[in-house]
């Protein structure tokens, strides 16, 4: 039987999805956000909108045809780009498209504020996405989301749900909940460095790692030892590159800048009022000149 890797396969249960959280957010900004915001108050901004669309694209794109198909059945790389924009693109933008107002009604200010609250403090939420990032790319779950939807969904599931517990310190939209900017260098470093473990084991591993990817049909004819070492070179080269680009965008913004500022010789833009107007508060005249001649004892030259 022939078999086609670049079939259309419909996923309308992605559609579905998309189309839910398109028509929740629309609901949320335009009846619900104008209640919660100031009178004169735009409920989101521009920025908070094209994030959110980017978010969704980015959602389609890795859940749909044929990026899903792909990754699924027959190269285990794309698979793991996939799962890095479920984990390092998607999670981070659908945070910065969420306002203020609309994490406080999500989560409210009880139970699930509390549990929330307790699972996105930095090490806890560390510590539970780089446990997850290690889990998910054991053979036997890598082999049964392949062989099962339903595994393959529920780990879907769970790769968001632990990204968003990881990126909530760096960019939620709770403020009580974020860190400082040097803790979020220090944090995204450590984020980059745990998942060097299993892209070393992929990209030197002898034979196959995944049986569930070792098909006849090599799609680019790619093999079955360099499809993982590719999927090894995608976790850490461009997990690790994508980390190390925006802890360097947050020194430059924080301490670069404060440094020109510290060294910058250039008059300021607003002059001071005594300058402008050409004297003092207390104007100084020729009795304060004579009597603080008088105070001053000359030197003595023997």
């Amino acid at each position: 039987m022939d078999v086609n890797p670049w079939e259309f396969t419909p996923h309308p249960e992605v559609w579905l999805l998309v189309a839910f959280l398109v028509g929740a957010y629309v609901y949320m900004v335009r009846v619900i956000g104008p209640k919660a915001v100031p009178a004169g108050t735009a409920p989101v901004t521009r920025l908070q909108l094209w994030c959110f669309g980017a978010a969704m694209v980015v959602l389609w794109v890795a859940s749909d045809w044929p990026m899903h198909d792909i990754g699924e059945e027959y190269l285990y790389w794309v698979h793991m780009v996939q799962h890095m924009l479920l984990s390092y693109v998607m999670p981070p933008l659908a945070l910065l498209a969420t306002p203020t107002w609309l994490g406080r009604v999500l989560l409210g200010d009880g139970a699930l504020y509390g549990f929330v609250r307790r699972f996105t403090r930095p090490v806890v939420a560390g510590l539970i996405f780089n446990f997850s990032v290690m889990m998910l790319h054991m053979p036997v779950f890598v082999d049964a989301a392949v062989e099962s939807g339903l595994v393959h969904y529920l780990l879907h599931i769970l790769v968001v749900t632990t990204s968003l517990l990881m990126w909530m310190p760096v960019c939620g939209p709770m403020p009580e909940f974020r860190i400082g900017v040097a803790g979020t260098m220090v944090y995204l470093f450590l984020q980059s460095v745990v998942p060097t473990v299993p892209a070393a084991w992929l990209t030197f591993a002898e034979g196959v790692v995944y049986e569930a990817y070792d098909r006849p049909i090599r799609l680019w004819g790619i093999s079955v030892t360099d499809d993982q070492q590719l999927a090894g070179a995608v976790m850490k080269i461009a997990g690790g590159v994508f980390l190390w680009a925006i802890v360097i965008y947050l020194f430059f913004r924080r301490f670069a800048a404060r440094h020109a500022e510290s060294y910058d010789y250039r008059r300021g833009t607003r002059m001071p009022d005594a300058e402008i107007v050409g004297h003092d508060e207390h104007p100084l005249t020729t009795a304060d000149i004579e009597r603080e001649f008088a105070r001053t004892v000359p030197p003595d030259d023997r």
